[in-house]
């Protein structure tokens, strides 16, 4: 492998062959991919916002909701912003996934050294997709309270999840199932044993 600050070309390639999706492309753009992934699994696994880390899958249009001032809710319409997300998940070989994840391992533990963590980023890369597959399906409607930036949910338990459990929420019912069905196999393909995936 290269060096890590010269690993981008060769990521690019790999991850190239495992989904021409768009949206993987347009991340594929960005520069220090595997410190940004890194980062990414990190601020999901302990609790940060992975949002700034991921501008380039920011969706174009506007986050939309509907009813009167009194009983906001969350317009369905905005889900559809998340749709190539989704899709760009569910495009990515499992096992691809997983052979090129051990294949960059040595410069991945690299980069999670760098974060000043200990231990190693296998386990902060489960307790990640742990955080996620945790994250509930809600089929209703969402209420939304004003914030003093945007809108928070008006349901506490919904307001007391993870920023990226959050995230999943605003991306609707179809598109978390869709992810969270990806992230079983691929955490199968990694030999995460199922059991562990429901910790509660």
């Amino acid at each position: 492998l290269p060096p890590l600050g010269e690993t981008d070309p060769l990521v690019r390639e790999l991850i190239g062959a495992l989904s021409s999706h768009p949206r993987v492309a347009a991340w594929l753009t960005t520069d220090g991919l595997i410190r940004n992934f890194v980062v990414v699994v990190e601020n999901i696994a302990y609790g940060t916002n992975p949002a700034p880390r991921l501008q380039a899958l920011k969706p174009a249009a506007p986050f939309r909701t509907s009813g009167a001032d009194d009983a906001v809710v969350l317009d369905r319409r905005s889900y559809n912003r998340f749709d190539g997300v989704a899709e760009a998940a569910s495009s990515i070989d499992a096992k691809g996934a997983a052979d090129l994840y051990a294949t960059l391992k040595p410069r991945i533990e690299e980069a999670w050294k760098e974060l000043g963590r200990s231990g190693s980023f296998d386990a902060a890369l489960e307790r990640a997709i742990i955080v996620l597959l945790q994250a509930p399906v809600v089929g209703g409607e969402i209420e939304l309270t004003p914030g003093p930036v945007g809108y928070r949910f008006s349901d506490p338990a919904l307001e007391r999840l993870a920023p990226a459990q959050k995230q999943l929420l605003r991306m609707g019912p179809e598109n978390t199932r869709t992810i969270q069905a990806k992230l079983r196999e691929i955490a199968a393909a990694l030999g995460i044993p199922a059991e562990r995936l429901d910790i509660r």
